[in-house]
């Protein structure tokens, strides 16, 4: 049997935290909440959720922050609330790695009918063939497909699954220069919905983890107007 979906519900209104809880678990969702930010991120690390319902206004740490250190480690899918509908407000949410997102007043119903949406999505990132079980090695950085590691200095890089396949998928076509729309595909799969900038997101969480305070970057190259490309270093 399969391990029943998880959620996390973050909101500073107790009672919308119990009302969406409630809803939530009557379909089968195994929920827990926080009410503030920091909390927020210390569940999602210690519990690793499934989907985070994440409102924007949080005290401690505002859900764009949240969204944006929940990237850095999982690929959970969230579900941003704002009791604000301004355009600009739901494509920073996006731009930060959100999938979906709800303004407040919502229905119950419409948000759990989301949260199997979003479920409906491939999980786990298509194989890439190309690469396969082979180990690449760039320098001091060597990815083991096979193993699922990458190591730079000898050193363990901890990357989540679509970073993972993100930098499979550069490396093994070093100097292509891939569009987000082709990333996508090959990284998310056909059935992704969203914004293309999670790309953005993910290169950035990348680069953060492989660049290691370098002044530019190391291996993911950005080609302006079209993508990116993973080069080899001097």
């Amino acid at each position: 049997m399969s391990r029943p979906t998880t959620v996390l519900v973050v909101d500073d209104e107790r009672t919308l935290v119990d009302l969406v809880s409630a809803y939530l678990s009557r379909e089968g969702f195994v929920v827990f909440g926080a009410h503030d930010g920091p909390s927020a991120v210390e569940l999602a690390r210690t519990r690793q959720p499934d989907v985070v319902v994440l409102d924007l206004m949080l005290p401690g740490m505002d859900g764009l922050e949240v969204c944006r250190q929940l990237r850095q480690f999982s690929d959970a899918y969230v579900l941003m609330l704002t009791a604000r509908s301004d355009e600009v407000d739901r494509i920073v949410g996006l731009t930060v790695g959100a999938d979906d997102y709800v303004t407040k007043p919502f229905s119950p119903r419409e948000l759990v009918a989301r949260v199997h949406a979003l479920m409906r999505r491939p999980r786990t990132p298509p194989a890439i063939p190309a690469v396969g079980g082979q180990v690449l090695r760039f320098g001091e950085l060597v990815i083991d497909a096979g193993a699922h590691e990458v190591t730079l200095g000898g050193q363990a890089v901890a990357l989540t699954p679509h970073e993972f396949e993100l930098l499979t998928t550069l490396a093994g076509r070093p100097g292509q220069v891939f569009t987000r729309d082709q990333l996508l595909e090959r990284v998310w799969g056909d059935d992704f919905f969203g914004d293309e900038h999670v790309v953005d997101v993910h290169v950035s969480n990348l680069r953060r983890k492989l660049d290691r305070g370098a002044s530019q970057p190391r291996y993911v190259e950005t080609v302006r107007g079209v993508g990116y490309r993973f080069r080899r270093p001097d």
